[in-house]
């Protein structure tokens, strides 16, 4: 069941941003869901679409994500309509253009998760995803460390989302919420 909630959020928070960005082909779309579950964690310590995050050579990137939007079937095509388009003729560049066949439902979300997915819009509206690489790849930024630390397609530890910010909670808070919410999550299953 929460599977089910987090993969209807991603898909929704994929819609969002392809309606409300520009240049929002899968590049730009991989940073925008990073920032979404990891600015998420670091205030709550819980993301958004439940994704697990790899430090790639580009960045960030949910593999499930990326493969699904790079397949011929995926299980996104009752939501989305996925095609690669040639803009670079010369150079064989091509980038993966995604248009959504469903509404945006927002009811899904939480209320802090509706303005976060807004405000990231809202942030990088008009950025392309070059422009997002170099704020990703930022020094101590979680792709950074995670690179420097463990190497090259290693997952991105939430953890490392934490920091002294006045919005970001203690790693201690975020353990003890994880410890409950799977002493809830059990007591639930035996129910």
């Amino acid at each position: 069941m929460k599977r089910d909630r987090e993969k209807e959020k991603l898909l929704n928070a994929i819609i969002y941003f392809c309606q409300n960005t520009k240049y929002c082909y899968k590049l730009k779309l991989m940073k925008l869901l990073y920032y979404l579950d990891f600015w998420h964690f670091k205030e709550t310590g819980r993301s958004v679409t439940g994704n697990t995050y790899l430090a790639w050579d580009m960045g960030p990137v949910p593999p499930n994500v990326y493969k699904e939007l790079s397949s011929n079937k995926n299980d996104f095509e009752e939501y989305l309509f996925i095609e690669e388009e040639i803009y670079d003729e010369i150079n064989d560049k091509k980038r993966t253009i995604i248009i959504p066949k469903k509404e945006f439902n927002e009811k899904i979300f939480t209320k802090r998760e509706l303005e976060l997915v807004k405000k990231i819009s809202e942030i990088f509206r008009d950025a392309k995803a070059k422009d997002m690489t170099d704020a990703t790849h930022l020094r101590n930024a979680p792709w950074d460390r995670t690179i420097k630390n463990k190497g090259v397609n290693v997952e991105i530890d939430y953890m490392l989302a934490l920091d002294d910010e006045v919005n970001s909670l203690t790693p201690q808070i975020v353990k003890d919420k994880i410890e409950l919410d799977n002493e809830n999550r059990e007591l639930l299953d035996n129910l």
